[in-house]
């Protein structure tokens, strides 16, 4: 399983070392310590508590919709044209950019300040992750030609 630091919960779960430190005594997070003695938390138990705290604001006159990712935030920058507008949105700790034609960003009121939602549905995402350290080998290892 991953583990990880105070350090790195904490930045993952966008709050203060002290403030997992303070859930850790409060038993909201179970932690060990590692073999060097320092304190770490396991990866699925702070994600647990990220999905817990995960609450996505909710926009006045929303609709449904069959979009899951919805990143609700302050519009930072509108960069404008007689045809295209780049508007930037800081969602929490997230930057979202997103191109459209500049009659959207005009009826839509885009200006810094504004509160917004980007709402993205896609049939295709990218997911990149660290390589888990290998394992040592117990047993014969496959040989070519082998089936795995």
């Amino acid at each position: 399983m991953t583990q990880m630091r105070v350090r790195d919960a904490a930045t993952f779960l966008g709050v203060s070392e002290d403030t997992v430190r303070r859930w850790i005594e409060k038993g909201t997070l179970e932690a060990s310590h590692d073999a060097s003695g320092r304190k770490v938390l396991e990866g699925v138990e702070v994600a647990r508590l990220a999905r817990e705290l995960a609450v996505t604001p909710e926009l006045h006159g929303a609709t449904a919709s069959s979009a899951r990712n919805r990143f609700t935030g302050l519009v930072t920058q509108v960069v404008m044209d007689t045809v295209m507008a780049q508007v930037e949105l800081q969602c929490g700790p997230f930057r979202v950019v997103s191109l459209m034609s500049s009659e959207a960003a005009r009826e839509l009121g885009l200006e810094p300040g504004k509160v917004a939602s980007a709402v993205v549905k896609a049939t295709q995402v990218v997911i990149e992750a660290e390589p888990e350290p290998a394992a040592p080998a117990s047993g014969p290892t496959p040989t070519e030609g082998d089936a795995l």
